[in-house]
């Protein structure tokens, strides 16, 4: 099998970039062979124009499911930044309880939810916050996820994590919303897992919903997105979320002041202004 040359390598990161939106600079040329390289063995291809020719006329699909799934990052664990959940619960959900208590809806959208920590941490907060809540436990609390990778998917969709991994969420909700699948293996309740629909989606694809979303959770995902494309994302969601609604983005990342009209509330967290 020949290198990975700059040529090639330029004709792959143009075709990410237009289709994904991810930017790789110069230095990612040995990731991207590394990434690559064992789908050509399996091929049985000898050079990165092959398979990016074949990649290009598969009509089927599966080959362009391959490439994202080798290609994307993702890297996720319960609790991440641990402040946004924190505002999420003392601050946001208040605020949805308060504004929507006739309604009983509540919309949330994680956009890029990876293997589905996330959206099971966040689901669990909404149904402690609603334990508690004066305006009772029957809200339509269905939590939209998305990823473009099939594999972090199908990890979500099976909802089962390394027993290891609950180490950081309280004791009582790892035995309340989980319970054990073997020696290592623990799989989430189906009284959390039904209250989340995963679905792949590609952010620069456009977005049509039903109805707009109260909270946006996409963190640690625009930071690979050159600022053009970024502000483009950020427009997207802007224009499918509720006035008064949240935008929670990672803490690496920031939004452009000139570039989007959501407010500033603190670190990584922006609100849609109230009409």
């Amino acid at each position: 099998m020949k290198d990975l040359s700059t040529a090639e390598f330029n004709k792959i990161r143009d075709y990410i970039k237009a289709n994904f939106g991810i930017s790789l600079s110069d230095e990612k040329k040995t990731l991207v062979h590394s990434r690559l390289r064992s789908t050509l063995q399996e091929l049985n291809m000898e050079t990165f124009s092959d398979y990016f020719d074949h990649l290009l006329k598969d009509k089927s699909g599966n080959e362009l499911t391959r490439f994202v799934n080798k290609i994307t990052t993702n890297h996720t664990f319960f609790m991440r930044e641990t402040d946004h959940f924190d505002f999420f619960r003392d601050t946001v959900l208040p605020y949805i309880e308060e504004e929507y208590h006739n309604e009983r809806d509540l919309r949330l959208w994680c956009a890029a939810c990876s293997s589905g920590e996330e959206s099971v941490t966040l689901q669990i907060l909404i149904q402690e916050f609603l334990k508690k809540s004066r305006s009772g436990g029957s809200w339509n609390t269905n939590i939209l996820a998305t990823d473009i990778s099939a594999n972090v998917l199908d990890k979500a969709v099976s909802a089962k994590y390394a027993t290891s991994a609950l180490s950081t969420l309280p004791s009582g909700w790892q035995n309340e919303y989980f319970q054990r699948a073997d020696d290592q293996l623990s799989v989430v309740k189906d009284k959390i897992r039904s209250l989340i629909t995963y679905r792949r989606l590609n952010l620069m694809d456009n977005f049509k919903f039903r109805k707009k979303f109260q909270v946006i959770f996409c963190r640690n995902v625009m930071i690979y997105f050159d600022n053009p494309t970024r502000n483009a994302v950020v427009k997207k969601f802007y224009d499918v979320t509720e006035p008064g609604g949240y935008l929670f983005i990672g803490h690496s990342e920031s939004i452009s002041n000139t570039g989007s009209e959501y407010q500033y509330i603190k670190p990584a967290v922006y609100r849609k202004p109230l009409k």
